[in-house]
């Protein structure tokens, strides 16, 4: 690994892009295949191929304590250099650089000794040796993901940190916060690979998409094999992404044809399924199936191995109809569980809203124009409309919204609950010019819907890229005047600067926190706020500070959600900063009456 470390140094210490490739496709050259695999997974800031869904679970709070005896430095100490560095990894490196501040071999096996049986101790005294190799980093993480609970995470990361030289120890911890920091991205590695071992890049990008895993990529372009890659089902692929509009004329301004969607409040979604198996994942790559228990089996009948993009939705459901998407407020509930009640699913029923389709059999069609997906897309799901066969079951064809030019949807659900639906096609219109699209607008925003989606219906899907192929035009709910509580250093760039603001509304003489933002202002007008939080501190707690109550913002946001995260019991979904306020005092703010008026439209809007 000191090989390892010394050349993300090296990269580190140019900001040309072309020399970072050079200095990674020679690394790639001066080692093993085997070692380069596993390097390549490291250069790209992760522990693990991005198709495993194996994790560390080691937080920054545990990688702390054990920086901290480690190195024998005080708390002070350490926040100190953590305010300077703004990186973890950075400061492991600088506190563990001296040999005094370094425990002694004895202290070491002492707290070893502590969270492991000899026989442990054994095994490891046989797997060390002077310098550490990507193998034993690689199987020392595996150890790290599969031990349970804080102490038995926390020895084998201090006993990882503790056969490392200074510098190996700062790669290792900023590998397992998932983050270099040396300005080298995954698309950067792909490179350093094609130019390694004699491939084209685009060869190497498309096997590394369907493989999910840029270790075993480069050991497929070692041997001259990239052509032979197959798609990795369960791995999710990067999302395209939509640009923002300001205007119904600028969302027709970019393509001659194009496909018009409600914009939904719910969480993006691909969905995998083969041989009956379905899993979900969002546009983080986390798997999300235990979550929404009730989705897989309306997907598990399609006729082909395939990948879907679309939404999560809470869904309202409409003997009318078939009802309508609910806001986010009412999906918040249903996330991050791992167990779902029976009580819950009925109390905020899902669906799954399906739009686009990435894999169908044994075709990637990301490359096929959207009106053909589009099809494809269609015939899929009928088929798995016409294996039932139960009378009366939802798997029926009916009309998502009446009227206009949208077409119907396709609704189907699980086995064992014929009369649910589970499953929509999402309704898609078009539009001839901008007053029909701001009409189409309005309606989506009356039926509680964020905007619309204006899609090119000639292009490729592109995963990870936002381009103008795809457009999306929504206005915000309501802005806020707040005022600033609390600030916290920023990392990356803004290493060194307050960057991010906790905020609150008035309720009555107190202030009620409703949320963060960290986006929105200038660099310059960062700095400015710096020096003045700096000045006007109530309570330094290092990486962040409880400042004077007296810088008033606008912010924007998508909702409000109720919240045991703030004292006032509500937080603004994605809040961004509009502009500073200089204008007014703190006396001046919202109130926390003005948050439950928009909490109250929205939810009078979701039971409307």
């Amino acid at each position: 690994m000191r090989k390892f470390a010394e050349t993300c140094e090296a990269i580190a210490g140019t900001t040309k892009k072309l020399v970072k490739v050079g200095i990674v496709a020679e690394y790639f050259t001066s080692r093993t295949v085997e070692e380069s695999s596993i390097a390549a997974v490291f250069f790209s800031g992760r522990p693990f191929p991005a198709w495993e869904e194996t994790t560390l679970q080691v937080g920054g709070r545990l990688l702390w304590g054990v920086v901290a005896e480690l190195s024998g430095k005080s708390e002070e100490g350490l926040t100190a250099a953590y305010r300077r560095l703004g990186d973890l990894g950075a400061v492991a490196g600088e506190m563990l650089q001296s040999e005094q501040s370094q425990p002694s071999s004895a202290r070491l096996a002492e707290t070893e000794a502590s969270a492991r049986t000899r026989a442990e101790l054994s095994a490891q005294a046989l797997r060390g040796g002077p310098e550490l190799s990507p193998m034993e980093v690689q199987t020392a993480f595996r150890r790290i993901a599969s031990a349970r609970g804080p102490a038995a995470k926390g020895a084998w990361v201090r006993d990882l940190l503790g056969r490392a030289s200074p510098v190996e120890a700062k790669y290792l911890v900023k590998i397992m916060t998932g983050d270099l920091r040396i300005g080298l991205k995954e698309s950067l590695v792909e490179e350093a690979i094609a130019r390694a071992y004699g491939s084209t890049l685009a060869e190497v990008q498309h096997a590394n998409m369907l493989l999910g895993d840029i270790g075993e990529t480069l050991r497929f372009a070692a041997r001259g094999a990239l052509r032979e890659a197959q798609m990795r089902l369960f791995h999710p692929l990067g999302f395209m992404l939509a640009s923002p509009i300001e205007s119904a004329e600028e969302g027709l301004g970019y393509f001659e044809h194009a496909s018009v969607e409600d914009k939904y409040d719910g969480i993006r979604a691909q969905a995998h399924a083969s041989d009956g198996e379905v899993k979900f994942f969002s546009r983080t790559r986390d798997e999300i199936t235990e979550s929404f228990p009730e989705l897989p089996d309306a997907l598990g009948g399609l006729a082909k191995d395939a990948i879907l993009d679309g939404e999560i939705l809470a869904w309202s459901y409409s003997e009318e109809g078939m009802g309508r998407a609910l806001p986010f407020s009412a999906l918040q509930q249903r996330l991050g569980r791992k167990k779902v009640s029976t009580e819950l699913m009925r109390r905020v029923p899902v669906v799954y809203l399906v739009f686009d389709v990435l894999y169908a059999g044994a075709e990637l069609l990301l490359e096929r124009p959207l009106r053909e997906r589009m099809v494809i897309l269609d015939e899929l799901l009928a088929s798995r409309v016409k294996g039932i066969h139960h009378e009366g079951h939802a798997g029926t064809r009916r009309e998502a919204f009446r009227g206009g030019s949208t077409q119907g949807s396709l609704l189907f659900g699980g086995e064992e609950e014929s009369t649910v639906v589970r499953v929509v096609r999402a309704p898609h219109s078009q539009a001839s010019g901008p007053e029909e699209l701001e009409r189409l607008f309005t309606e989506a925003q009356a039926r509680g819907n964020e905007g619309l989606m204006i899609k090119d219906l000639e292009s490729a899907y592109t995963p990870g890229r936002r381009g103008k192929s795809w457009l999306k035009m929504k206005r915000e709910l309501a802005t806020l005047d707040v005022v600033v509580t609390a600030v916290e250093y920023g990392h990356g760039k803004r290493i060194g600067v307050l960057s991010d603001y906790t905020f609150a509304v008035r309720d009555g003489e107190q202030l009620l926190n409703v949320g963060k933002a960290y986006s929105g202002l200038t660099d310059v007008e960062i700095a400015e706020m710096t020096k003045w939080f700096l000045e006007h501190t109530i309570d330094d707690q290092g990486y962040r500070r409880e400042v004077e109550p007296k810088v008033v913002l606008e912010v924007a946001f998508n909702n409000v959600m109720r919240s045991d995260r703030h004292a006032s019991g509500y937080a603004l979904r994605f809040p961004r900063i509009v502009r500073l306020r200089p204008d007014k005092l703190p006396q001046d703010a919202d109130t926390l009456d003005r948050v439950r008026e928009i909490y109250a439209t929205q939810d009078a809007r979701e039971k409307g």
